[in-house]
């Protein structure tokens, strides 16, 4: 039985944009003369989407407390340095508010050197250039070993979204994003694929930067582009988590923790993940 509802569950988000789609086609065509059989099917296509629609958004609530529970995987930290936790399932979850495209259990990092400034939210230019970060064009690291699947650099590095009407700006902005997909979402990304089936993902990543291929094996701790700000981003950081499938439309997400670390500016190396607000510094 769970294993039949975690099947559902992991097409809820391609059965989201498909009712969503068809919902929306359908409305359109409310203006165009019909006739009466093309209305009759039409009305029990809205009837099936609404039904889709609703199964969906009920499998979003309630399947997640019947799903099997996955062990926390241990891996490599995508970045070296000292960097600034938010949305750390350290602290919740799911960390970014939804389970949606395999980030039950992803983190956001921003990067904040001992020696760097990094700009201050609501100071300055409302929609900072993501060259003033200390983040952006930081190298981004292979958690795992494993196999390239996915490799993406081609969408544009936005400006940051840095005073509230920016921010505000940036939802609007990111409603049209998620209407295209995940993809625009997380923006440019690469997926690597472990030995053990964990796909291990890292988004946000500057245009350009990718350095591996679709089929390439890489090992841990290799760069495998740098930090940017494409996609849905208020300002330049790295988005990591980790998936058991390749694609974030069906991905589960499963818990990991990074080993190496150090927490709050501490000496000692631990293997955890940093809580909201909680610095982590990893050395090579």
């Amino acid at each position: 039985m769970r294993h039949a509802l975690a099947a559902v569950y992991r097409f809820r988000v391609p059965g989201y944009y498909a009712a969503t789609a068809t919902l929306l086609a359908v409305a359109l065509s409310t203006f165009l003369p019909l006739g009466e059989t093309v209305r009759q099917a039409r009305g029990i296509l809205s009837l099936i989407a609404v039904c889709v629609l609703a199964l969906c958004i009920v499998l979003a609530f309630v399947a997640p407390t019947f799903l099997p529970d996955s062990s926390t995987v241990l891996v490599s930290s995508p970045v070296h340095g000292r960097w600034l936790a938010m949305n750390s399932p350290a602290s919740k979850v799911p960390s970014h508010g939804v389970r949606a495209y395999g980030q039950t259990y992803a983190i956001d990092l921003v990067s904040e050197p001992v020696d760097e400034v990094r700009p201050t939210f609501g100071e300055g230019s409302a929609m900072r250039d993501p060259s003033e970060y200390p983040a952006f064009g930081a190298p981004v690291l292979a958690m795992c070993d494993g196999v390239v699947v996915r490799a993406s650099d081609w969408r544009r590095d936005h400006r940051a979204r840095s005073s509230a009407l920016a921010v505000i700006y940036m939802m609007i902005e990111g409603a049209f994003r998620e209407l295209s997909g995940p993809g625009f979402a997380i923006g440019n990304h690469v997926t690597v694929r472990g030995a053990d089936g964990v796909h291990a993902m890292v988004a946000h990543l500057q245009r350009g930067s990718v350095i591996v291929r679709v089929g390439e094996t890489v090992r841990e701790g290799q760069q495998l582009g740098s930090c940017g700000n494409s996609g849905n981003t208020s300002e330049p950081h790295v988005h990591a988590q980790l998936m058991d499938r390749a694609s974030p439309w069906t991905g589960i997400g499963i818990p990991m923790a990074f080993t190496g670390i150090s927490l709050a500016d501490a000496a000692e190396k631990v293997r955890a993940l940093p809580q909201n607000g909680e610095h982590m510094t990893h050395t090579l």
